[in-house]
């Protein structure tokens, strides 16, 4: 099997493209300077790959060059800059260059630090090009959030990463997670953040851009990813913005009654804050990249499973490389001011007050505790049947067991309205677990079946999902 070479600087990235005559396009920038295209002057025999770079700050100008736009630095305007430059390289150019050409067109737009910008520093920037001569044209296009603290730093960084991409997507076409694992060569995951990536066109038909978005978390170049209700991947600032958010974290492998029954409940108990209105509420299903790899790989095929399952209930999916809870709602507070949820489990007590999973933290689990609850959190408790069948009694927030030197702790948690009791909308679905579920279902048809939504049964029975047996 091939590997990637991931020793090439960006340099000789660039001389690369300069030295191949049959790739030639625009660079188009907007926001931090013309970096890409000065990456590709600087290292010589530019006059091979490029045949314009443009930037056009005033808005005025902008909008005479490509039309207007609400958001200036938007998909929208990206695709508009994506169309009208690379429709007028091919068309200028077609008939005097090396019938070999492909063609490509590179934009971005971005908003970077500056003396009065002191806000989220973000942009889209992408690549539409040829991968055969005359070809119908692909896009790649990616939402990054720029990490550096000041323009210069900024700028260079998005300038190594256009270079990636026009080098990956020229390149590595028919190995995507290449395009995406490379997006990161000379930078590390400290400086740029990715936390969309689509492929698109008809040399990616076959790419399924909710396996390359997962990418991303695995490549380190984000934490977390977001998926609307249609399996859409979503920039997490933009749906999260300003508006209060609920979160219930599980494996959903498969989605319950419980799960069902914990979100409608506890949506309804987060309401009551007075800063929340009902109707602005984001809320998220979140799993955890722990709970979908398996040794070091993930499960694509039970990853979209789950997908597909949670969006047939409606559910807005995010996946998460946080494993502590207080590290999720850091990830959160970078977008709303208000009030946070957080729904779990009782049975999540055996991990939320085990010492051992703050050991790397000075304060240990006293500092978590305190990242998690420092403004407007709360977590929502759900109670639980006890796994062993013979105890019938129901283990709620009141009478949970925890470590004898945390009952303080959980009391004091308590008595300040950080961790709060949510009273289920119907207990018969409580003895639900979900292993079981799954065990039964590997197994053919049967009472599970009665234990998950009917369309969430009706869809795995039909698609043989998450590894039903129909013998």
């Amino acid at each position: 099997m091939r590997k990637r070479d991931a020793t090439l600087t960006t340099d000789q990235k660039a001389l690369k493209l300069n030295l191949d005559k049959y790739k030639y396009g625009s660079i188009v920038e907007i926001g931090a300077g013309q970096e890409v295209a000065r990456r590709f002057f600087h290292v010589g025999a530019a006059a091979g790959t490029i045949a314009k770079t443009m930037s056009a700050y005033d808005m005025a100008v902008s909008d005479d060059i490509y039309g207007h736009v609400d958001r200036y630095v938007s998909r929208a305007r990206l695709l508009q800059m994506l169309d009208r430059e690379f429709s007028q390289v091919v068309k200028r150019l077609t008939h005097v260059r090396a019938r070999n050409t492909t063609f490509f067109a590179y934009a971005a737009t971005v908003t970077a630090r500056s003396f009065k910008q002191k806000n989220e520093c973000h942009g889209w920037i992408g690549v539409r090009l040829q991968l055969h001569p005359g070809a119908e044209p692909s896009d790649i296009v990616l939402h990054v959030r720029m990490l550096d603290n000041d323009n210069a730093q900024q700028s260079e960084a998005l300038g190594i990463l256009g270079v990636n991409l026009i080098y990956g997507a020229f390149f590595h076409f028919d190995q995507p997670e290449w395009i995406v694992e490379g997006l990161s060569d000379g930078l590390g995951s400290d400086r740029i953040e990715v936390d969309l990536i689509h492929f698109s066109g008809p040399y990616f038909e076959e790419v399924e851009n909710r396996l390359m978005n997962l990418h991303l978390i695995r490549s380190w170049l984000t934490r977390a990813v977001v998926f609307n209700p249609a399996g859409e991947v979503v920039v997490p600032g933009e749906l999260l913005y300003r508006k209060p958010v609920l979160v219930m974290r599980g494996s959903f492998n498969p989605v319950t009654l419980v799960n069902t029954d914990m979100m409608h409940a506890g949506l309804k108990q987060y309401s009551q804050i007075s800063a929340v209105d009902e109707n602005e509420v984001m809320a998220l299903a979140e799993i955890t990249m722990n709970s979908l790899v398996t040794g070091d790989n993930v499960d694509g095929e039970d990853f979209l499973a789950r997908m597909d399952l949670l969006a047939s209930q409606g559910y807005t999916v995010m996946i998460s490389d946080y494993l502590r809870f207080f590290r999720l709602r850091a990830y959160l507070r970078r977008y709303t001011p208000k009030p946070i949820g957080i729904v779990l489990s009782v049975r999540d007590f055996e991990f939320l007050f085990d010492e051992k999973y703050y050991e790397s933290l000075e304060g240990g689990i006293l500092e978590a505790f305190g990242k998690l609850f420092p403004d407007n959190t709360h977590v929502y408790v759900y109670p639980a049947r006890p796994r062993d069948k013979t105890d019938h009694d129901l283990v709620t927030l009141d009478n949970v067991v925890v470590p004898e030197n945390l009952r303080h702790l959980l009391a004091f948690l308590i008595a300040n309205n950080k961790l709060l009791a949510i009273k289920p909308l119907d207990e018969s679905h409580l003895h639900i677990d979900s292993a079981s579920v799954l065990a039964a279902l590997r197994r053919g048809r049967g009472e599970w079946e009665t234990d998950v939504p009917e369309n969430v049964a009706q869809t795995i029975v039909e698609r043989r999902l998450l590894g039903f047996d129909t013998e």
